[in-house]
């Protein structure tokens, strides 16, 4: 019992610490690919290629000066941003990481902090309250900017989790009807990865998953243009690190998120054929530590398309978004999920 809390606190802290990790390397790898687009070097002065610029960045908002306007509710001015952070890493938590491995004692262990049997419902709850620490930022700083933009990114969001909750039941659907991520991403092993089945499903997930993280095309909330700096006009120092800091985080998990749902998480292609090369049993760490490479490797694809696409488009008119999100994506979700129906009862997977 005592190996297994020290096993899940690891297993916790390495998880805490990627998801810190991956969201500070994204901003660099974001400056690094915006300056290939532009034909710019990018940051290249802190370290070897720059990959010292995000401890200077973070040190830079740590000991910036810490403004709270006269105005506004201190309480909840502190509490909007540390729930949005929060609440980016706690998505992190049902997501299967690797496979499971087998101890020298006979132990098995599971590179996941928790599978519970309803971990698709837990990680849209938990999307869904994010939006609170946006919406209790931009009012609480008494700035009608900030209230216009968080007012922006509460509409934005729950329009578009309507057509990603669709597009989630029709992938529930051809999953069997699981909740568990666990089994959606240990189904994918032997058959096909489920974005074959869900080509629509992933497309619209895809472009909800770009809403839900404020990434333009869809960055209408802190539309700097319109809204100066949008819910988070008032913040400064680490507080404005949080908001900024949880965007990332939120790419990270919808990445991986994206990856665990429709191309296999830490399963790839000819996956058994290479273990049996290498004489690999099942089992074996070492299988665990190469799934979890396969799965990295797709979240940073999933992560360097998210900057490619904030890199190209140009930002969206509000109208244009909500045209956008009510009048194609959510039809577009319904019709998924009608082909799906027909689709899985012919494969013999639903009966009515």
């Amino acid at each position: 019992m005592i190996a297994f809390v020290i096993y899940k606190f690891i297993v916790c802290v390495v998880v805490f610490g990627l998801s810190l990790g991956v969201a500070a390397y994204s901003t660099w790898w974001e400056r690094k690919l915006s300056a290939l687009l532009q034909d710019r070097v990018g940051p290249n002065r802190a370290g070897p290629m720059g990959l010292l610029q995000p401890l200077a960045d973070g040190g830079k908002m740590f000991f910036k000066e810490e403004i709270i306007p006269n105005v506004s509710n201190k309480f909840l001015f502190i509490l909007g941003p540390s729930m949005f952070m929060v609440t980016a890493l706690l998505t992190g938590a049902v997501i299967p990481w690797g496979k499971s491995f087998t101890s020298e004692a006979g132990v098995t262990y599971s590179f996941q902090i928790t599978d519970i049997n309803i971990g698709v419902l837990y990680l849209l709850g938990v999307v869904s309250i994010g939006v609170y620490g946006i919406m209790i930022g931009g009012w609480a700083s008494n700035n009608k900017y900030a209230l216009l933009g968080a007012i922006r990114a509460s509409s934005q969001m729950i329009s578009y989790e309507i057509a990603m909750g669709i597009s989630v039941i029709a992938l529930i659907i051809t999953a069997g009807g699981t909740l568990s991520l666990a089994e959606i991403v240990e189904q994918q092993d032997a058959g096909y990865a489920n974005v074959v089945w869900q080509p629509l499903g992933f497309l619209i997930f895809f472009i909800c998953a770009l809403a839900e993280t404020n990434r333009a095309p869809f960055d209408l909330p802190e539309c700097e243009s319109e809204l100066v700096g949008g819910f988070h006009t008032e913040y400064s120092s680490m507080k404005l690190g949080l908001f900024l800091f949880a965007e990332y985080i939120n790419m990270f998990v919808s990445s991986a998120v994206m990856a665990a749902f429709y191309f296999g998480g830490y399963n790839f292609p000819f996956a058994s054929e290479l273990y049996s090369a290498l004489g690999l049993q099942e089992g074996s760490w070492l299988i665990t530590l190469i799934g979890f490479g396969a799965f990295f490797t797709k979240i940073c694809i999933f992560i360097s398309v998210f900057m490619w696409i904030r890199w190209t488009l140009p930002r969206f008119r509000y109208d244009q978004l909500m045209n956008l999100g009510w009048k194609v994506l959510l039809p577009l979700s319904l019709l998924n999920l009608g082909i799906t129906v027909i689709v899985e009862y012919f494969r013999g997977h639903i009966t009515f």
